[in-house]
């Protein structure tokens, strides 16, 4: 099923293989009409995503996915409709940007100790000379013939609980919502099924994000197992909080995670943009 709206996607600014234009190119060609490139822990792809958009007739809004913690668990928050040059965000973004080359460094090194060559430098190319995150050294590790594949990579050295899966550093939870609430947006929780999480804990983290000022929940989100966007609707209407949806697009390779490649939001669930001018007239 494709959607008219996807408001979950990276670009090679983040982990993405695409430039943010083409990812707006390709997001348009799938029909998707209202989008978000919420890259990770950045801006550098929003205003190129911008300026394609206008060009065809797609309505952008603007987005992020940021890194923190919450009870020393690893968290992702998405956030949309902010003010793209506040001040303060800036600046907390730097800070990001610095955890992240801080943390790619730390990624190498453990590599390194499970036998693998030291890859920060093949990997910071892989980045087109950024910050490199788990999937560009996941690639590496592929163009080197080192793994056969992105998820060999993810098995044996990147996923949850391997030596790279490097976690430490992350600001609070509370405060990354606070970015963007200060910053004039809202804060959603990003796929909230794939922390692995007992439902008694996830209703906890939602108690703890709505405290924060957090307005959402990412309801619907390609791959997702059966049953679980309902479980998510439950959570939504219990909590009070707004629904959204997207395919966590990082690459054409991942079918099953295409631009637009999610359920639409139920109608029990009242859309994140349902007060956003530019959604008027869209249905996702």
């Amino acid at each position: 099923m494709r959607s008219v709206i996807d408001l979950h996607c990276h670009s090679l600014a983040s982990d993405g293989v695409l430039a943010p234009e083409a990812v707006v190119d390709r997001a348009y060609e799938r029909g998707v009409r209202l989008l978000a490139l919420t890259d990770h822990d950045t801006l550098g792809g929003q205003l190129a995503a911008m300026e394609r958009a206008q060009c065809l007739g797609v309505k952008m809004v603007s987005g992020i996915e940021l890194s923190c913690l919450w009870r020393r668990q690893s968290i992702h928050v998405l956030g949309y409709g902010f003010n793209t040059v506040e001040p303060a965000l800036i600046e907390a973004l730097r800070g990001q940007k610095q955890r992240r080359l801080e943390r790619a460094g730390e990624i190498a090194q453990r590599l390194e100790k499970q036998g693998l060559p030291n890859l920060l430098d093949a990997a910071i190319t892989q980045s087109d000379s950024d910050v490199p995150g788990r999937p560009h050294f996941a690639q590496v590790m592929v163009d080197s013939g080192l793994v056969s594949s992105h998820a060999e990579a993810f098995k044996k050295y990147l996923g949850s609980g391997k030596a790279g899966d490097v976690k430490n550093g992350w600001p609070a939870l509370e405060t990354v919502v606070q970015w963007i609430v200060k910053a004039g947006g809202q804060a959603v929780i990003a796929h909230p099924r794939k922390y692995n999480m007992t439902l008694t804990r996830l209703r906890e983290l939602i108690d703890d994000f709505k405290a924060s000022g957090g307005e959402g929940l990412e309801v619907a989100v390609a791959g997702q197992k059966q049953g679980e966007t309902g479980l998510l609707s439950d959570l939504c209407r219990r909590s009070d909080l707004l629904g959204s949806v997207g395919s966590d697009f990082h690459s054409p390779q991942f079918r099953w995670a295409d631009l637009g490649s999610v359920a639409s939001l139920p109608d029990s669930v009242k859309p994140i943009w349902h007060d956003w001018s530019v959604a008027e007239g869209l249905a996702g």
